[in-house]
């Protein structure tokens, strides 16, 4: 196991276990952060472990233009029962998917240290937040990390039924508006798959970050 020291350097994706376990240890400074990220790398651990970074090969990503909009969300989007924002409540996004119970999940890998450093991220235009709100009430939404052409999404969360894939959704077209060509999604999950993420190579998904 590599242990990282106060030098912001990580070590190559090619030593990481089978689970892209790469690295323990180091902080959530910004430099630190965006040097993994623009890397492929990214912190995921709880609350009673040190730091541990990741890098999974393959890597579950999104094409902005493969992006599957099932019919039954079509109403959705198209009617005004949800509204769409973005980067106008990044804080109250990070503490709802720190603080919004899931199904199978007795916590959150979201700790107060990981929602401070992300928030700081935020302040300097490096994250970025996506809303969805019911009557000025915000229902659902995610946070991610821009480097370049590339969104690393981290968290979403829903209160309403379709509130994160209506976010999500509205997100993803935004993004490929301004010119993203790719969503890293980070690990498998059927939610995901079904909009239209797959996985490819981690050394593929690091040449879109280069």
């Amino acid at each position: 196991m590599f242990i990282l020291s106060n030098s912001i350097q990580f070590p190559p994706l090619h030593i990481a276990d089978e689970d892209g376990l790469l690295a323990i240890g180091g902080d959530l400074k910004v430099e630190r952060l965006l040097c993994a990220y623009q890397n492929g790398i990214f912190p995921w651990y709880n609350e009673d472990e040190p730091i541990l970074w990741y890098s999974p090969d393959p890597r579950f990503v999104l094409f902005p233009e493969e992006l599957k909009i099932h019919k039954s969300m079509l109403p959705v989007l198209k009617s005004t029962h949800f509204s769409f924002t973005r980067n106008t409540a990044f804080t109250r996004v990070i503490r709802s998917c720190k603080e919004t119970r899931r199904a199978g999940q007795d916590g959150t890998w979201i700790t107060d240290e990981m929602e401070q450093a992300y928030i700081r991220l935020y302040e300097m235009g490096h994250a970025y937040s996506a809303e969805c709100w019911q009557e000025n009430q915000l229902v659902g939404g995610l946070y991610g990390v821009r480097i370049g052409q590339v969104f690393c999404g981290e968290s979403m969360f829903s209160l309403k039924s379709n509130a994160s894939k209506f976010a999500f959704i509205n997100m993803v077209q935004a993004l490929m508006a301004e010119g993203v060509t790719l969503i890293d999604c980070q690990v498998y999950t059927d939610h995901l798959a079904s909009l239209g993420a797959r996985l490819i190579a981690r050394d593929k998904f690091v040449q879109y970050l280069k």
